[in-house]
């Protein structure tokens, strides 16, 4: 199988849910920590509001500080999340790498989270990808509560299709489906990564699932079971998103390493790296945080074990 991709979104969709600011120079120290892990694509945060969502204010300071400085290694992507023209021009200031940008299935939890039914809110994302492209950005498009809502329940499969052929339709192939809600089980995940797949052979899928109800990890290993190589994780499982019914946190990064390199997968990455950083994450909020592997310790891996 392909080689995997981590997307680490702790720093983003994992503090955002956080009311306790965290300062600056902790970010970096964590960002640093993270990018000397070996994870391919960090994400560092959002432009949006600082009013709403008062963790985010530092996004454009953050991308600054490593831009043009040689503070980041060789390999490793800066993401950000763009929910807006005004967000955009401002990633595009500061230099991020890739844009992250998304349309939800649900028109509750799209009303909620954007003020715009599910119909505007594509229509506003596919100008939005397409002038970023043409400012030479990569982009990646998603779609979120695609395996469920905590407001309206089952999310129709030609809904999330519906919009996933937009994306492909407009050219944008890099694709993720997000399970906003954690409402997805593996039968489900992998016939919805199938038939987004069938809609054209560029179409390259990630997967943003969160484990809200305790299927985070097998629903990750149904999704690489039918070709999924992009996965996008919480270090120490942060996170969850502040505008669905009942909010939960990601895959943990940290984990879900734990549980490849067992099998012999991703053994480049710095697994006592990453632990560090959960580790220091619980000391700074003063609490347990969702993810296991940081509390317990690692079992070493076999690295002659056979990839799944």
């Amino acid at each position: 199988m392909e080689e995997i991709v981590l997307h680490e979104v702790g720093m983003r969709d994992g503090l955002q849910m956080e009311p306790q600011a965290v300062p600056l120079e902790t970010k970096i120290r964590w960002l640093d920590a993270l990018m000397h892990s070996g994870i391919d694509i960090i994400q560092v945060g959002s432009f949006v509001h600082p009013v709403k969502v008062p963790q985010m204010a530092d996004t454009d300071r953050l991308f600054e500080h490593y831009r043009g400085t040689g503070r980041k290694p060789v390999g490793v992507t800066l993401s950000a999340l763009v929910l807006n023209e005004r967000g955009l021009e401002r990633a595009h200031a500061c230099g991020v790498e890739l844009l992250c940008m998304g349309v939800s299935a649900s028109e509750t939890h799209s009303r909620k989270n954007t003020g715009m039914s599910i119909a505007e809110a594509t229509d506003r994302i596919l100008s939005m990808a397409r002038t970023g492209l043409d400012s030479g950005m990569k982009v990646q498009v998603s779609v979120q509560s695609a395996f469920g809502c905590g407001f309206e329940g089952p999310v129709p499969a030609e809904t999330v299709l519906r919009i996933a052929a937009r994306f492909v339709e407009a050219g944008l192939v890099h694709i993720s489906l997000a399970d906003t809600a954690g409402h997805a089980v593996p039968e489900q995940v992998e016939s919805m990564f199938q038939e987004v797949m069938k809609l054209d052979p560029k179409v390259a899928c990630a997967c943003h699932l969160h484990d809200t109800f305790g299927l985070g990890l097998v629903n990750c290993l149904a999704a690489r079971r039918v070709g999924v190589r992009c996965f996008e994780t919480a270090v120490a499982g942060l996170g969850g998103c502040p505008f669905t019914k009942v909010a939960g946190g990601n895959v943990c990064t940290e984990d879900f390493v734990h549980y490849l390199q067992r099998t012999g997968q991703c053994v480049e990455v710095d697994l006592n790296g990453l632990i560090g950083v959960a580790r220091d994450m619980a000391g700074f909020f003063g609490r347990e945080l969702p993810g296991r592997v940081y509390k317990t310790g690692p079992i070493a891996y076999r690295a002659d074990m056979r990839q799944l």
